[in-house]
Order: C-alpha cells, then sequence, then structure tokens
C-alpha cells in the first residue's frame, strides 16, 4: 500500500446470491487522484462501487480507507469517516429544498467551516440562484449537481461517483469535470469514479483502471489516458 493512499483494496471478492461478481479486485487511489474505473457493460463496476461504500458485503478480501480496515464497517459508518457517494441515478431528497439537501451532506460531514459552501455554490451557480426550489423539481442535469454538492459540503476524503455523466447535457458535464478538478487542486479531494463516456474520461482521469470479469485487469498510466488507449479498452 501506497504510503499516501487514501482508499486501498486487496483481493475483494462480492456476490449476488450464489454468483459471484467481483473476482479479486485490487486497486489503490492517492490523496488528490482523480481516477476512472472503466470497461464494458456488465463487468462489475457498479458492484465495486456498492462494496466500496458498504451497501454490499464483501465475500473476501479488504478495503482501507486512510490505513484502517473499513471492510465490516456499514455504508454510514463509511460516509461519516469520509466517503461521499453518488449513485448513478442521482439519489437526492426530492421532497427537500436545495439548501436543505446541502445541510444533509454537511451534518454527515461535519464542521468544516464557511470555504466549503462558498466553493459548492461557485462550482455550481445554479443551486446557488434554487436554494429554496425542491430537489425534485430540477432537472437531471441540476439534481446531479446537487448530489455532488451535497457530497462535497461534507468534505469528503474520498468521492465515490457512478456515471456521473449519464443522461446529462455536455455544457452540465463540462460544469462537473471543472467542479470536481477544482476541488480535487484545491482541497486534496480524492475521487474515483465509473464512467463510460469517453470525453468525461478523458477530462478528468488522471489514471484507468481496466475492469473486465469482476478484476482489474490493467492500468492505464498517467499521460496515457487517450482515445486510443480508452476506446481499445471500452472496444468503442
Amino acid at each position: 500500500m501506497s504510503v499516501d493512499a487514501v482508499l486501498d483494496v486487496k483481493g475483494l471478492w462480492a456476490r449476488y446470491g450464489a454468483t459471484p461478481i467481483l473476482q479479486g479486485v485490487d486497486l489503490s487511489v492517492s490523496k488528490g487522484e482523480i481516477v476512472s474505473l472503466i470497461g464494458r457493460n456488465g463487468v462489475g463496476k457498479t458492484t465495486t462501487m456498492r462494496c466500496l461504500i458498504g451497501l454490499l458485503g464483501a465475500a473476501s478480501g479488504s478495503v482501507r480507507l486512510l490505513g484502517r480496515d473499513v471492510t465490516k464497517l456499514s455504508a454510514d459508518s463509511r460516509a461519516r469517516l469520509g466517503i461521499g457517494y453518488i449513485p448513478q441515478g442521482r439519489d437526492v431528497f426530492p421532497r427537500m429544498t436545495v439548501q436543505e439537501n446541502l445541510e444533509v451532506g454537511r451534518s454527515i460531514g461535519g464542521s468544516a467551516g464557511k470555504k466549503l459552501p462558498e466553493l459548492v455554490f461557485q462550482s455550481f451557480p445554479r443551486l446557488a440562484e434554487r436554494r429554496n426550489q425542491m430537489a425534485g423539481t430540477m432537472s437531471g442535469g441540476e439534481q446531479q449537481q446537487l448530489a455532488i454538492g451535497r457530497a462535497l459540503i461534507g468534505n469528503p476524503v474520498l468521492m465515490l461517483l457512478d456515471e456521473p455523466s449519464e443522461g446529462i447535457q455536455p455544457s452540465i458535464v463540462q460544469l462537473i469535470c471543472s467542479a470536481l478538478r477544482s476541488f480535487s487542486r484545491e482541497l486534496g479531494t480524492t475521487v474515483l469514479f465509473v464512467e463510460q463516456n469517453l470525453d468525461t474520461i478523458l477530462a478528468l482521469s488522471d489514471r484507468s483502471y481496466v475492469m473486465e470479469k469482476g478484476r482489474i485487469v490493467s492500468t492505464i498510466a498517467p499521460g496515457e489516458v487517450t482515445s486510443e488507449t480508452v476506446r481499445s479498452n471500452l472496444m468503442l
């Protein structure tokens, strides 16, 4: 394990019923990195995310956060230790306002001063404009900004995002990529994200892990995340 590893995963196995999905996943993400997990549909990427946040129990292997073994901890406990999770479909609280959604995120992360709300509103001006609007009445792109803002405002040490660009117009995707880059640069936020969209992978990734059949089969090193390498691994 790297001395500056925020997330370190070794030999992670997980199954749905009797069917093994993850079959010995090994990966590590260091402080401030933005790393993508890529591969064709159905290879176990979303299952990996669910296992890392604790929504699916590990059959064997280990998950360490800042050196601490969190493999047996609940999703709530992992969130309180600093893991922010944005699943597919955003999952905001639809009957709460934008401001109330953000306060939920802040309560999970504890007090982090005034800088984080300011950064969230600077990164996502639409949220500032719609503080009092019910989240369920917002567009998909606005809800995704809110979901990410809610996670960021809790000052996570690690953010897990599953398909952050899914169903969102390109201009909003660019805004989200810029915001995540800003938080990584200014706060050292570490990000692991699952993605199929080529442009998003290229815009965000410092490096990539490639998954096949429930295993990490290769890595794309820093400086080598190009259209050609990503396309060949996604078979686009």
